[in-house]
């Protein structure tokens, strides 16, 4: 099954991100529990108070990790971003 076929039947609301990797300058790769495996560029979506030590200190982006209590990601700082979002706006990692 392709994981446009995934995406297709998948609530966003219900899905929980269970691993996050860093790609490059604020790229991330994200899997969630459906199983896919999707791409997001952070950097346009940073924006405000919370993300802007995160925005301008890419060792500091760069230790995003997975709160597995919230099933999303979060910085160091408390900064975080709804799981639902993550997959509404992030791409599948290999095209389907």
């Amino acid at each position: 099954m392709s994981s446009a076929d995934v995406s297709a039947r998948v609530d966003p609301y219900l899905v929980l991100v269970t691993d996050v990797r860093v790609l490059g300058r604020y790229v991330l790769e994200l899997t969630f529990d459906t199983g896919e495996t999707k791409i997001l560029d952070m950097e346009p979506l940073m924006w405000g108070p919370v993300f802007q030590p995160v925005l301008v200190d890419y060792n500091l982006f760069c230790q995003v990790a997975v709160d597995h209590e919230a099933g999303t990601i979060s910085w160091p700082t408390g900064a975080d971003w709804a799981p639902d979002e993550l997959y509404l706006k992030s791409k599948a990692a290999v095209p389907a």
